[in-house]
C-alpha cells in the first residue's frame, strides 16, 4: 500500500530537561489527493509520553500536527540520543466513509479499534533525546559518537551556546583523559576539533589558554581563577564538588600560587579568605608570596604578609626566600615591605619604640609573623617591653593571633612574668580563656610557673581554673 501521509520528520526529537514538561511538534501531510485520511498516533511508553491530538482526520492534501509531551523525568535517559526503549507508531488509514463532522479524537480512535481488518499503512517514529544538558553530558565522558549524534540532528545546540557555557564546555572537552582507550569514547582533540567544527564558539585566545588548562593539569578552580573570574570563584568555593581548595596541578601549584603569579588580587583576597594555605609550597618550593615578590606586586605582597604569610620560607632550587627573589629582581619597593616585616620583628624584640613606631607608620605590617607563627606583639609580650606592647596595640595589633603552638600573646606575657603587660591586654579585650594546642590556658601557665600577682589578676578578670 503507497503511504498515506508524510511526516516533517521521521524521529521523535525532544530537547531534554529534568524536571519540567519537555514538548516537540510533529507536520503530518495527506498524500491522498481525494480521500481524507485517518490517523492514530501510539507509543511503547505511555506512563512517560502524552500526546496532544492522539488520533484525528486530514482532508485530502492538508495537514495538521501533534504534539508529544515527556512528562516531568528526575534523571537523565538511561540511552541517548537515540532512545532503546521508547517508540511511536503512527497509523494512517482512508476514511472514505467518515466526514469532517466525525473527525473528533475520541471517536476517530473508536474508529480504528472497531475495525481490526482495516487496512492501514503504519509509520514507525523513533524517540531521540537532545539539548545543552545531554550535550555536556556526553562531552564529559568523552563519548565522540553520542555528541556528533546530537549535533546531527540539532546543530544549533552547539552553536548558539552562550559564550559561558561555551566556554564551560570547551574547558570540559580538553580536560578529557587523553589517554582513554575505550572505543565508544575519544581524546579531548578529537572532541574539541567537533565541537569547534559545529560552531563553538570561543574566544581564540582563551582557546589557546584552555588547551594550556588540559595539559597543566588545572582544576576548575585553577582555570577560573587563570581567567579572572573572580564570581566564578566565588561559586566554586560555595560548591563541595569543586575539590581542595589547595588542589595541585602538575607543577605543585595551587589556585592561590596561580593568582599571585598573575597579579590578580581580587582572587587571591577571595582564596585566602576561604582557608588558603598562604605558604603552600609548589614542587620548586616557593610560596604565592615568591610568586608575588618576582612580579614586584607589593599590593600582593602586602596581603600576603597581613594573612600571615612567612617571606623566610626558602625554595628548594637555590635557597632564595621571598626576600631574595624581590631583592634579586630589583624590586626595591617590595624588598622594603618585606624587610620591614621582619625589622618591625627585630625592634619588638628590642623594644626600640621610635623606631617600631616609624616602621608602623610607613606602612610595614603589625602582624607579620616569623615561621614559629610568633608576631611583634607576642614577642614584645614575653620580653616585657610594656611600650612596644603598647604601641602596636594601637596600630591594630591582632589579640588572639596564635604562634605554632597555639600560644596568644597573653599567654606569652604570662610566662614572661609582667603583670603591667598581662593587665595592658586584658584591658585591650585580650581572651582571658584562649587555649593553647594542648589546651593550656593563661591562668594554668601562671600557677605553673607561680606566679602569684598574674594568678590574682587572672582570677579576677573570671579566668578558668583547669588545664582543659
Amino acid at each position: 500500500m503507497e503511504k498515506l501521509v508524510e511526516v516533517s520528520e521521521q524521529e521523535i526529537r525532544i530537547e531534554f530537561a529534568l524536571g519540567c514538561k519537555c514538548r516537540t511538534n510533529i507536520h503530518i501531510k495527506s498524500l491522498s489527493p481525494t480521500s481524507p485520511v485517518a490517523f492514530k498516533i501510539q507509543t511503547s511508553s505511555p506512563h512517560k509520553f502524552l500526546v496532544n491530538l492522539p488520533s484525528g482526520l486530514i482532508a485530502p492534501l492538508a495537514s495538521t500536527t501533534f504534539q508529544v509531551v515527556l512528562k516531568p523525568q528526575s534523571h537523565l535517559p538511561e540511552t541517548f540520543p537515540r532512545s532503546t526503549s521508547d517508540r511511536f507508531l503512527l497509523k494512517t488509514a482512508l476514511a472514505l466513509e467518515l466526514t469532517p463532522e466525525s473527525s473528533t479524537s475520541e471517536f476517530i480512535n473508536s474508529w480504528f479499534n472497531s475495525a481490526p481488518h482495516l487496512t492501514t499503512h503504519d509509520i514507525k517514529l523513533k524517540v531521540y533525546f537532545l539539548g545543552p544538558l545531554l550535550l555536556r553530558q556526553a562531552v564529559s565522558v568523552g563519548d565522540v559518537e553520542a555528541v556528533r549524534s546530537l549535533i546531527k540532528r540539532q546543530r544549533s545546540v552547539v552553536a548558539e551556546l552562550p559564550p559561558g557555557e561555551a566556554e564551560s564546555l570547551y574547558r570540559v572537552a580538553t580536560q578529557l583523559d587523553n589517554t582513554n582507550t575505550n572505543t565508544s569514547s575519544s581524546n579531548s582533540d578529537d572532541m574539541v576539533g567537533l565541537l569547534l567544527e559545529a560552531g563553538l564558539k570561543v574566544d581564540k585566545c582563551a582557546e589557546a589558554d584552555e588547551l594550556k588548562c588540559a595539559s597543566k593539569g588545572w582544576s576548575d578552580l585553577h582555570v577560573a581563577v587563570a581567567f579572572d573570574r573572580t564570581d566564578e570563584v566565588q561559586r566554586l568555593l560555595t560548591k563541595k564538588e569543586r575539590g581542595p581548595l589547595d588542589c595541585r596541578d602538575k607543577e605543585g601549584n595551587t589556585p592561590l600560587h596561580l593568582a599571585a603569579s598573575k597579579g590578580l588580587l581580587d582572587s587571591a583576597k577571595v582564596l585566602v579568605s576561604a582557608g588558603a594555605q598562604v605558604d603552600a609550597r609548589g614542587h620548586d618550593g616557593r610560596t604565592a608570596l615568591h610568586r608575588a615578590a618576582a612580579n614586584g606586586d607589593r599590593q600582593m605582597v602586602e596581603m600576603f604578609l597581613d594573612a600571615g604569610a612567612d617571606p623566610t620560607i626558602s625554595d628548594f632550587d637555590h635557597g632564595r626566600s621571598a626576600f631574595d627573589v624581590a631583592r634579586d629582581k630589583g624590586h626595591k619597593d617590595v624588598v622594603k615591605i618585606l624587610d620591614r616585616g621582619a625589622s618591625v620583628l627585630s625592634a619588638a624584640r628590642r623594644g626600640e619604640v621610635d623606631l617600631l613606631e616609624s616602621l608602623l607608620e610607613k606602612g610595614a605590617s603589625v602582624n607579620f609573623s616569623d615561621q614559629y607563627g610568633l608576631t611583634p606583639l607576642h614577642i614584645a609580650a614575653i620580653k616585657g617591653h610594656k611600650d612596644a606592647v603598647m604601641m602596636l596595640v594601637e596600630f591594630g595589633a591582632d589579640l588572639e593571633s596564635q604562634d605554632a603552638e597555639g600560644h596568644t600573646p597573653l599567654h606569652l606575657a604570662v610566662e614572661g612574668g609582667s603583670v603591667e603587660i598581662v593587665q595592658i591586654l586584658i584591658d585591650r579585650g585580650a581572651n582571658v580563656n584562649a587555649k593553647n594546642k594542648k589546651g593550656a590556658t593563661p591562668l594554668y601557665i601562671s600557677k605553673l610557673m607561680e606566679y602569684q600577682h598574674i594568678t590574682e589578676v587572672l582570677l579576677l578578670e573570671g579566668t578558668v581554673t583547669s588545664l582543659n
